[in-house]
């Protein structure tokens, strides 16, 4: 199955949370597959002293979206339109 998409950018906020929620379930894999390696908690220090407050402010801006501007920026960077809990576009 092919599909054209058109590809779409993320703003600095939505970049910024993207990049910390994958480093942070990584390193959170990571603890929990080896909890005494001191690297890892060595990479989750460093993300808490130097990522962790602009990671924070920017989350806290996309949750001050509205749900119908964050339905359609999901449905613009998805490629599809989302429905609303009532069924209705």
């Amino acid at each position: 199955m092919t599909t054209t998409a058109t590809a779409t950018s993320l703003d600095a906020d939505e970049e910024r949370v993207t990049r910390a929620q994958r480093l942070l379930i990584h390193l959170g894999a990571a603890l929990v597959s080896r909890p005494f390696d001191t690297g890892t908690h060595e990479k989750l220090r460093a993300f808490l002293d130097e990522d962790a407050e602009l990671a924070l402010a920017s989350l806290a801006a996309l949750r001050l979206r509205p749900e119908a501007g964050l339905r359609n920026r999901s449905a613009e960077l998805a490629g599809h339109t989302l429905r609303s809990a009532g069924g209705t576009a």
